[in-house]
């Protein structure tokens, strides 16, 4: 359980990095939507969970995230917008091969609940050129 919403980024890359999908959904709101860096959109805690899931056990299964610069912006009580760039390397393509690396960005819109900080909305997408 997340106590602010500072924590929010450590605990994305700690999930990320122990291909904890169930640690990533955790980190949602029970009705959360977020869109995956693979640009498929999920609604709800498990299919969150899921798609993560095969993400991890796919492409992403040597990935790591560096994080870079990041932004916490205030709402107001309860409420705050957070932005965090990630370079996402250790991609995997089809063949097994390193597909290189990315940038990425993570922004959600993070809301204080009974069970603490959690996502209700998630994007988390690739950066090109």
């Amino acid at each position: 359980m997340l106590n602010s919403p500072d924590g929010f980024s450590r605990s994305f890359v700690l999930a990320w990095g122990g291909r904890d999908a169930a640690a990533l959904a955790a980190l949602c709101s029970e009705d959360a939507e977020m869109l995956t860096i693979t640009g498929l959109w999920c609604e709800g805690r498990p299919r969150i969970q899921e798609i993560l899931q095969a993400e991890l056990d796919g492409a992403f299964v040597r990935s790591r995230l560096v994080t870079g610069k990041g932004r916490l912006r205030p709402l107001g009580p309860g409420a705050a917008v957070l932005t965090q760039h990630f370079v996402l390397s250790g991609i995997v393509d089809a063949d097994g091969r390193d597909a290189g690396r990315v940038g990425a960005v993570l922004s959600a819109v993070l809301l204080a609940r009974a069970e603490g900080w959690q996502a209700a909305t998630l994007h988390f997408v690739a950066l090109s050129g």
